[in-house]
């Protein structure tokens, strides 16, 4: 049987594809992301989703835990004024990004990275690996509504935006300052499905296949 693993700790991300019936398990990186992006140098926002994304599916899949599976990467990056927003991790950092945005837009880009552990040496099973190593990033323009300090200081004091790329979620509180999204929604969840579906055919494996047994 296939094995997806989602090297992610986000919540959902794993919920995402549990709603859309794909079988996966969870096997968090230890990636220091801010250190990767300090070797590579890179900061275009849509780049920077790509090699974090690549840089936690590499991780795992250098574990022997990953042998034999498909390993799965993602990271999402907050283009806002040419500027790469990450998570805030602070209440300050997310005001002063959330009072700026307000009435704006910006484009959310999530990075994906699928690594193919499986053996490539025919063992009869039909299941042999390809060997691929492949990424893409989706990417949709987030438009906000206007949103006045007392709204912005309430959603904060919630503290789900403190772990979210740009300061925000779509499936959660924050979706209330959301007019409308361009592009692919799942995206700005943090996992889009199509773009997972069409890494996978990359690697000769069926989205389906990892649908649960009928």
């Amino acid at each position: 049987m296939l094995h997806l693993i989602l090297a992610s700790q986000s919540p959902a991300r794993t919920k995402l594809l549990a709603e859309a019936g794909i079988r996966h398990t969870v096997l968090v990186s230890d990636v220091d992301e801010a250190a990767v992006q300090a070797h590579y140098g890179v900061t275009d926002p849509h780049d920077t989703a790509l090699l974090l994304a690549r840089a936690k599916a590499e991780a795992v899949a250098a574990l022997p835990e990953a042998d034999g599976a498909l390993v799965l990467g993602c990271d999402s990056v907050f283009e806002f004024d040419g500027e790469a927003h990450g998570k805030p991790y602070t209440a300050d950092v997310a005001r002063e990004r959330m009072l700026r945005m307000s009435g704006s837009a910006g484009v959310l880009h999530t990075g994906h990275w699928l690594v193919d552990c499986r053996d490539t040496d025919d063992d009869g099973s039909g299941r042999r690996g390809s060997g691929a190593t492949v990424g893409a990033v989706a990417s949709a323009e987030v438009s906000f509504l206007e949103m006045d300090p007392a709204e912005i200081d309430a959603y904060i004091a919630t503290g789900e935006p403190l772990h979210c790329a740009g300061s925000f979620t779509i499936d959660g509180l924050g979706g209330a300052f959301i007019r409308k999204v361009d592009g692919d929604p799942h995206a700005v969840v943090g996992l889009s499905v199509s773009t997972l579906r069409g890494l996978l055919a990359s690697a000769n494996v069926r989205i389906t296949d990892l649908w649960p047994p009928r």
